[in-house]
């Protein structure tokens, strides 16, 4: 019953999105989720919560709002994915993740119902990796008495595990091409999955975007279940407003400050999100937050990898975990003010075999001097070769090293001076992060 023996029980566990060759792809269920839950008390009946979907920047949302209802003075519950260096950072209560023996317990809890569950035959298969972690954290959430959770979608919507609460608000984030083998080819039967998510005569926080998904989310949302549509396109900043830096936006009647510590432009959509849910939450369901506490708990946002910057060993560090086209254009933008010509640029990538590697090196790797590709630890990893073989598509002089240390390394010592820049999977990120910021460094 140790931490360790539940963290390998999870490991063992076959990742939702990897399918061995001529292996019968998972079929997930909202059933099954159901099922578990009741088993174990239905514990996300016990906790009013926030439900985030969206293909990219549902965890910066997530983490923002949370801020804002932690320093508003709530108890308040955080559930995001995938974690950077340790499973614990997924399930947290304000700024403290769950502890090692919580989660052992709530994890063997949630494992042997679910053998039982099998045994009797109510299940036809044990729950995979993710649906496990969301019956802990909604066992978590409830036995610890949150006033709220926010709930990052793991993937889609309309049949994750996260699905399986009745949020008081769904916030949907900007959808782009991603997942298509199990979403859809089109943005419009993306955004019809993400667009589970929302419940008849609910509310959806959103900003206008691509407008397939617009177009998706109007006939979703207005036309089949009487959703009343929040445009947060008012809490974004002016228009001459710098992607770097404070802006005024009026909330709850009074001017508040936006100073977010997570940069880029598109961080101001995430942030324009937060600050629409908290208004909402305010207004229609009386929750304790004020024009400064909004503004407080936006300053006090902790996201890392994302536009992450650090000096170590005389070389400036940015890490991103831009996994998708759309991540790496948003992370291209936000380097044009961060790099500059006359310093040395190197990139570390490395992604998985489900993304579109060719594409996302066109848009990346002409702007670095060098690209060292990296493996990282992932059933799903992109094959060496066929990084390599996208590098010589953007006649990027390119290397392979053998390891992410290595990698580190090898940028950090041809580096000096210059910028290095990790990114193109949140494995890799979270492998660098570790490696960088822990004892010892990369010597």
């Amino acid at each position: 019953m140790s931490y360790r023996a539940a963290i390998d029980q999870l490991n063992a566990m076959t990742p939702e999105l990897y399918t061995r060759l001529g292996a019968t792809r998972r079929k997930f269920s909202l059933d099954e989720v159901r099922t578990l839950l009741e088993a174990l008390g239905d514990p996300q009946r016990r906790v009013r919560s926030v439900l985030i979907a969206g293909t990219n920047g549902k965890g910066s949302t997530a983490s923002t709002l949370a801020s804002i209802l932690t320093v508003s003075g709530m108890r308040t519950g955080l559930y995001t994915s995938p974690h950077l260096a340790r499973v614990n950072e997924r399930i947290r209560i304000g700024r403290e993740e769950i502890g090692d023996d919580a989660f052992a317990s709530l994890f063997f809890r949630a494992m042997e119902a679910a053998q039982a569950l099998v045994r009797e035959g109510r299940l036809p298969q044990l729950p995979s990796f993710f649906e496990i972690l969301t019956a802990q954290a909604l066992l978590y959430f409830a036995e610890q008495e949150v006033e709220l959770a926010v709930l990052e979608v793991g993937m889609g919507g309309r049949l994750d595990a996260t699905n399986a609460v009745d949020p008081l608000l769904s916030i949907i984030t900007d959808i782009s091409l991603d997942h298509t083998e199990w979403l859809g080819s089109t943005i419009a039967a993306i955004t019809r999955e993400k667009a589970g998510i929302l419940r008849r005569g609910g509310t959806l926080i959103t900003l206008p975007q691509h407008p397939e998904a617009n177009q998706a989310l109007g006939e979703a949302a207005a036309a089949a279940l009487d959703v009343r549509v929040v445009n947060a396109a008012e809490y974004m900043p002016p228009i001459d407003a710098s992607t770097a830096g404070s802006y005024s936006v009026e909330a709850l009647g009074a001017a508040i400050e936006v100073d977010s510590p997570l940069t880029g432009a598109h961080q101001q959509r995430n942030v324009a999100l937060a600050i629409a849910a908290a208004v909402e939450l305010a207004v229609a369901h009386g929750f304790p937050i004020l024009p400064a506490t909004i503004a407080e708990g936006i300053r006090n946002t902790r996201w890392p990898g994302r536009l992450e910057r650090f000096e170590a060993r005389g070389v400036e560090w940015i890490l991103d975990v831009a996994h998708n086209p759309a991540g790496a254009w948003a992370l291209r933008a936000g380097l044009s003010g961060l790099m500059s010509e006359d310093r040395p640029r190197r990139l570390i990538f490395s992604c998985l075999r489900d993304k579109p590697v060719g594409e996302m090196a066109q848009i990346l790797f002409p702007l670095f001097e060098q690209v060292i590709f990296a493996p990282i630890h992932s059933a799903r990893a992109a094959a060496m070769e066929d990084l390599e073989a996208a590098g010589r598509a953007t006649g990027t002089p390119a290397v392979s090293a053998g390891s992410v240390r290595e990698a580190l390394q090898w940028a950090g010592e041809r580096g000096q001076g210059g910028v290095v820049v990790v990114s193109g999977s949140v494995y890799l990120v979270g492998e660098a992060r570790s490696q960088l910021l822990g004892e010892g460094g990369i010597g």
